[in-house]
């Protein structure tokens, strides 16, 4: 029996993406250490002791042994022991350092400072498409000890710890593993709420999820991407207008339903490509697109590369694209048309 399919988990079993390697902080005394701006998502857990964690100049958040976090890319961060410690370049004492766990403070055994240890990974995204698709992340994430999404983490703090303090076979692939995990319960926390201030909406794709028409709008179309579907046909499915689906729709996710659409059949056609047992033809039609040649210009058009050289060098659609990202202009295509909500997309 076939799974059911889920917009989450679509573009999760989507994704291209590298992890890195997980590496620790171990912390002592008065401590502060400032990273910059960075490329890909960071993903992280408190396995003892506390410290103050704030992202991109905003208010700091307290976590304790058990909380996990997620920062989103393009944001710079601050992890202190304290509030008044001045704080030191993290990707210079990281650099410095031969250990795979950072050690900082006074040594074990000469304080009677509380120890604070931290364990993280990065997750760095290949395809410019799944970046836009998670634009709308807050820069924090804190999945707090007690809440759901923490629940099902706190069973393999005990193995993220082991994987950091010693190289054993099978480390890499571990450590990846691990970290896809954690990245995929931050991003359930993200779109049970957690991350928004004062309980609003988040913005962006994964605070769309919680509506329950568009949600359930993005499931359609996640579930029969190859339809060719209007903005109407959309609106009459979830019980509203098309004016009033169309509005809501690009309010939420911040694209219009059929931007959106496109968008997500060249990922999902991009993946397809990847794997390199199918022609570019078979692909096309698939998704719904009438001929291979619709296609293309579609595929250039999101990734900015041809699907033929997307298939031997996916990569390269990272360099094309994320230019500039997450501020990426989102226009209506050309072959879209979003009046009468056609589309050879």
């Amino acid at each position: 029996m076939q799974s059911p399919v889920d917009p989450l988990s679509d573009v999760l079993a989507s994704l291209n993406v590298r992890t890195g390697s997980l590496s620790g902080l171990e912390a002592w005394g008065s401590w502060a250490l400032r990273f910059g701006v960075h490329e890909h998502i960071k993903i992280g857990a408190v396995l003892d002791g506390s410290c103050w964690l704030s992202a991109d100049g905003a208010e700091p958040v307290r976590l304790e042994a058990g909380d996990c976090f997620l920062l989103a890319a393009r944001e710079s961060f601050v992890f202190s022991g304290d509030l008044d410690t001045p704080y030191r370049s993290g990707e210079e004492v990281y650099r410095t350092s031969d250990s795979r766990v950072v050690r900082i403070g006074e040594p074990p055994g000469t304080t009677d400072q509380e120890r604070t240890l931290i364990v993280g990974s990065s997750v760095h995204f290949l395809d410019a498409t799944v970046a836009l698709l998670l634009d709308g992340l807050p820069p924090l994430v804190p999945i707090l000890v007690g809440t759901p999404q923490a629940k099902a983490i706190q069973p393999l703090l005990g193995v993220f710890l082991d994987e950091v303090s010693a190289v054993r076979l099978g480390t890499c692939v571990m450590s990846g593993r691990l970290t896809e995990i954690l990245f995929i319960q931050a991003l359930r926390a993200v779109v049970a709420g957690a991350g928004a201030p004062d309980g609003t909406a988040l913005p962006g794709w994964l605070g769309a999820l919680r509506d329950p028409r568009i949600g359930r709008a993005l499931l359609l179309m996640h579930q029969q991407a190859g339809r060719p579907w209007t903005v109407a046909a959309l609106g009459a499915q979830v019980g509203m207008s098309r004016a009033s689906f169309a509005a809501r729709f690009k309010e939420l996710v911040g694209l219009p339903p059929l931007v959106y659409l496109q968008r997500w059949r060249i990922l999902a056609a991009g993946r397809e490509l990847r794997r390199g047992e199918r022609t570019v033809a078979s692909v096309a039609a698939e998704w719904g697109y009438s001929s291979e040649t619709a296609f293309s210009t579609a595929f250039k058009r999101v990734t900015g590369i041809s699907p033929a050289h997307y298939r031997g060098a996916p990569f390269e659609a990272v360099a094309a694209r994320l230019d500039g990202w997450p501020s990426v202009p989102f226009r209506v295509p050309a072959d879209v048309d979003e009046r009468t909500g056609s589309s050879d997309a």
